[in-house]
C-alpha cells in the first residue's frame, strides 16, 4: 500500500486540505518517475498504484483501431530504452535519466546519422535554454529527441548514433473508472488525465488530487448525487469515453469538473463551460470568490484540455475547469522544469479544497421556502440576540453568520432562489449558511424544494 501511515489511516478520512495535500504529494512522488503516454504499460502501472488507494477503481482496455466518433484508438506504444551517442561515443542523452528526452510515440530506430540530418529530429526551446520540452507525435509515425537548448547549441559536427528501443503495435488504450452511487441517478463528473510522463503540475496534480477527492467521497455516509470519476488519456481518452457513454452522461450529468493543473501555490483559475451559465459554472465562481478572491477567470476560448470534448457541440455537458495556475500560464508548463518543486502539499491541498467546496455546494444546493409571512421571532427560538448592542454590532448568531446575514438569508427563501443564488446575493459562502439552514429546518421555519 502507498504510504500506509498517511493514506490509509482512519484520521485521514476527514481529508481536510492539509491532509489531502500531503496525501496527494506523497502519491505524486511515487508516480513521478513513471513514463506515461496515451497508451502503454506506464498508464497501467499508474492506475494500479492509484488502485491501492481506491480499490474499487476499474481498469478498462479499448483495442487499437476502435472507432470513437471521428477518431480511432491508436497503436499501443511502449519504450524500454533510448539514448544518443556523440561522435566520441559518449552518451549525451539518455531516456533513463529523464523520460522527456524522447519524443512521445517515437518509432524504434538504431542508426548512425550526421548532425545535419539529426537536427530535424531534435527539439529544444531557445527561450528556455535549461528546459527539456515535452513533445509527442501520436498520429504520425516519426522519432525524435528532446534536450536543453544550451546542450543543443554545443553539439559538434560528426556522426551520431540514435537508438530508440520502442514498440508501436496492436494493443489497447487503458483508462480507469470509479462509479460512486448516490441517492439520485443524477451525476457529477470528475475527470482527470493520466497520459503525461514526468511532469508535476501538468499532470500529476490532476490524478493525485482526484484520488484524494474520491477517497473523501467514499468516506461520506451518504451522497446525494452519483459520482462518475474517470482517469483517462487526454483527448483520445475523453473522446473514446464519450463514444461509449455519451447518451447516459447527457441524460444524467448535472455538473462536471475537468481536474488539471491543481498543484502549484501561485494562483487559482476558472475556465467556464461553453455555455458559461451552468450550475457547475455558478458553483465554481461562487467557491472561488470566497476561497481565492483574486482568482483568474478565463474564457472558453482559452480551453486546452478535455473540456474541449465534454463541452463540444452535440455533447454540451456542464463541465468546467477549476485549477491553480492554468496550463500554458506558468513558465514550467510542458517542460522538465515542471518537477516536484513546482507543486506543494499546500498547493495541492488548496486545489483539492476548491473542488471539494464546489461538490459540497452542489450536494447541499436546494430551493428554500419560508413557512410564514414576515420575519419570524428568531430571538425566542434562540436564533437571534435578545440584547441589542446598538450601532455597528456584528455579533454572530449561527456559526459565522451575523444577525443581518440570517435576515438576508430569510429574505430570499422565496421558493424561486436556490441556495447558490442566495449565497451569492448576500455575499456569504454557501457552506457558512448550512448551520442556519439546519436550525431553521428544525424549527419548522423553512422547507426545501430540491
Amino acid at each position: 500500500m502507498i504510504q500506509e501511515d498517511i493514506l490509509q489511516s482512519k484520521d485521514f478520512l476527514d481529508l481536510d486540505s492539509s491532509k489531502a495535500g500531503i496525501g496527494a504529494y506523497e502519491l505524486a512522488k511515487i508516480l513521478f518517475p513513471i513514463n506515461r503516454s496515451i497508451t502503454g504499460d506506464g498508464v497501467r502501472e499508474t492506475l494500479k498504484i492509484i488502485s491501492q488507494t481506491l480499490p474499487s477503481l476499474v481498469q478498462y482496455e479499448v483495442p487499437t483501431g476502435t472507432h470513437c466518433f471521428d477518431w480511432e484508438v491508436p497503436k499501443e506504444w511502449n519504450i524500454k530504452n533510448a539514448y544518443l551517442l556523440d561522435p566520441n561515443g559518449k552518451r549525451i542523452l539518455d531516456f533513463k535519466n529523464h523520460n522527456l528526452h524522447v519524443v512521445g510515440y517515437s518509432v524504434p530506430i538504431d542508426k548512425e546519422i550526421t548532425l545535419d540530418d539529426l537536427q530535424p529530429h531534435l527539439h529544444s526551446i531557445p527561450e528556455q535554454p535549461s528546459a527539456i520540452p515535452y513533445v509527442t507525435s501520436y498520429y504520425k509515425e516519426q522519432w525524435g529527441f528532446c534536450l536543453e537548448h544550451r546542450q543543443r547549441e554545443g553539439l559538434k559536427d560528426g556522426s551520431y548514433r540514435a537508438v530508440i528501443d520502442s514498440s508501436l503495435k496492436q494493443g489497447h488504450m487503458t483508462y480507469g473508472e470509479l462509479i460512486l452511487p448516490g441517492e439520485s441517478k443524477d451525476e457529477i463528473l470528475l475527470s482527470t488525465y493520466i497520459c503525461h510522463p514526468s511532469m508535476a503540475n501538468n499532470e500529476l496534480s490532476g490524478p493525485t488530487v482526484t484520488t484524494m477527492l474520491a477517497k473523501w467521497l467514499i468516506s461520506q455516509p451518504t451522497l446525494r448525487y452519483t459520482y462518475r470519476i474517470v482517469f483517462i488519456p487526454e483527448t483520445i481518452g475523453s473522446i473514446c469515453y464519450l463514444s461509449q457513454h455519451m447518451d447516459e452522461m447527457k441524460k444524467n450529468t448535472i455538473a462536471g469538473f475537468n481536474i488539471s493543473c491543481v498543484g502549484d501555490n501561485r494562483n487559482y483559475s476558472y475556465l467556464p463551460s461553453r455555455k458559461g451559465n451552468t450550475i457547475a459554472d455558478r458553483a465554481a465562481k461562487h467557491v472561488l470568490e470566497h476561497h481565492a478572491a483574486n482568482y483568474t477567470q478565463y474564457n472558453f476560448l482559452d480551453r486546452r484540455s478535455d473540456e474541449r470534448q465534454y463541452c463540444s457541440i452535440g455533447v454540451d455537458l456542464p463541465v468546467v475547469t477549476v485549477a491553480r495556475t492554468l496550463y500554458w500560464h506558468y513558465p514550467e508548463y510542458h517542460t522538465s522544469l515542471d518537477d516536484l518543486t513546482v507543486i506543494t502539499p499546500e498547493g495541492l491541498g488548496g486545489g483539492y479544497m476548491a473542488i471539494r467546496r464546489c461538490i459540497e455546494c452542489l450536494e447541499e444546493n436546494a430551493i428554500m421556502i419560508t413557512t410564514m409571512p414576515c420575519e419570524p421571532q428568531f430571538g425566542k427560538r434562540g436564533l437571534f440576540p435578545t440584547l441589542s448592542k446598538g450601532k455597528g454590532s456584528t455579533a454572530t448568531v449561527l456559526g459565522k453568520l451575523t444577525a443581518m446575514d440570517l435576515l438576508n438569508l430569510w429574505a430570499y427563501c422565496d421558493g424561486e432562489n436556490d441556495l447558490l443564488s442566495i449565497a451569492s446575493k448576500i455575499n456569504v459562502p454557501l457552506w457558512d449558511l448550512l448551520p442556519a439552514i439546519k436550525a431553521l429546518n428544525e424549527q419548522g421555519l423553512l422547507i426545501s424544494k430540491i
